[in-house]
């Protein structure tokens, strides 16, 4: 049977990442860890005029080690320091990736009120990892490296674009 065009249309963009969200919420527990390196690795990667922001659902405190795995990838956080959902002065995103169960929990709440898409990435939490400072780092190491290859994944890099 022969492939119709839209069906080898299809198949060309079935592998493709898709196009970057106009606004795009990260959001973890404590935006301490996981929200706050995914959000600078997609602004290493998605084009400047993607907003991108990131939050937790509770208060934290910012995480010297993932200032160290940043840093081994040319990242900073820079001043930033964690914020709650209830602090961003925006609260409309296209999308928001969720990386903890009770981040998605949340997210899915705000869908009740608000047109937004919600994608859940279970994402590990380093900070329960235990052991020699190299194993510790170790961890955070495997999270942002993660959190790299499923936003190229997702969205592509500069490079591709």
């Amino acid at each position: 049977m022969p492939v119709t065009d839209q069906e080898a249309q299809n198949d060309d963009t079935a592998d493709k990442p898709a196009k970057a969200p106009r606004s795009l919420l990260f959001l973890c527990g404590m935006n301490a860890v996981r929200s706050p390196m995914a959000e600078q690795i997609a602004r290493s990667m998605l084009p400047s005029s993607t907003f991108l922001a990131s939050a937790g659902v509770r208060a934290g405190e910012r995480d010297p080690f993932v200032d160290a795995v940043l840093a081994e990838k040319g990242l900073t956080l820079g001043e930033r320091q964690p914020l709650t959902l209830d602090q961003l002065e925006d609260d409309y995103f296209d999308l928001i990736i969720t990386l903890a169960p009770e981040a998605h929990h949340r997210a899915l709440e705000l869908t009740r009120t608000l047109a937004v898409d919600v994608e859940y990435w279970p994402t590990a939490d380093p900070t329960s990892a235990t052991g020699r400072r190299d194993q510790i780092l170790d961890a955070y190491r495997d999270v942002r490296d993660r959190l790299e290859a499923r936003i190229i994944n997702r969205f592509g890099s500069k490079s591709a674009s």
